[in-house]
């Protein structure tokens, strides 16, 4: 047995983005923060931010919190097999289901986008298309805090006016720790 793997965390942060664009320096930046912030991080478990994040993360050390990705399944005619490129290289606990919606059918009752959401203590969003946007969307409905963050604030224009945004890692760390009760 290996004691000095990383161990869960008390409180999770879901990480949402593009399933293509890895949004890359700001995505591995906010994977570190979260890991030196000894949260656990989950994501869609699949490509481009959800990957960047994930791969920021995992290269951090850290002594508590692990890299979930809630994965979806192909499609509702094949449940038992998860959707191609999922989960990505970086993701160490994949939890399986089957549930194929995303994209404009995110906040459908079939969609994974509600365990994301539900299993976390609260949201980034980094720019995304539809899923990211039901994803904000059933934040609001559940009463999850949520900020959005973007190299190109124009990026974000899609997004729920109400969901605040971000202009700085700074003001993510201050974020999560108010989430959380804890500054770090």
């Amino acid at each position: 047995m290996n004691f000095d793997a990383p161990r869960l965390a008390p409180f999770t942060i879901a990480v949402i983005g593009s399933g293509s664009e890895e949004q890359e320096p700001l995505a591995g930046t906010i994977g570190r923060l979260l890991a030196e912030m000894g949260v656990n991080l989950l994501t869609g478990g699949g490509q481009g931010a959800m990957r960047a994040v994930s791969r920021g993360y995992v290269a951090q050390a850290r002594d508590a919190g692990i890299c979930i990705g809630i994965i979806p399944s192909r499609s509702a005619e094949d449940p038992a097999t998860p959707k191609e490129g999922y989960p990505n290289e970086f993701v160490e606990l994949a939890i399986f289901t089957h549930l194929p919606y995303s994209g404009s059918r995110g906040a459908e009752p079939d969609s994974r986008n509600h365990i994301n959401v539900l299993s976390s203590a609260a949201i980034i969003a980094l720019p995304g298309g539809d899923g990211t946007e039901s994803e904000l969307t059933l934040a609001m409905r559940y009463g999850k805090a949520a900020i959005a963050i973007a190299d190109d604030p124009d990026q974000l224009r899609r997004f729920p006016a109400a969901i605040p945004r971000a202009e700085t890692i700074d003001e993510v760390r201050r974020f999560v720790s108010g989430v959380l009760g804890k500054s770090w």
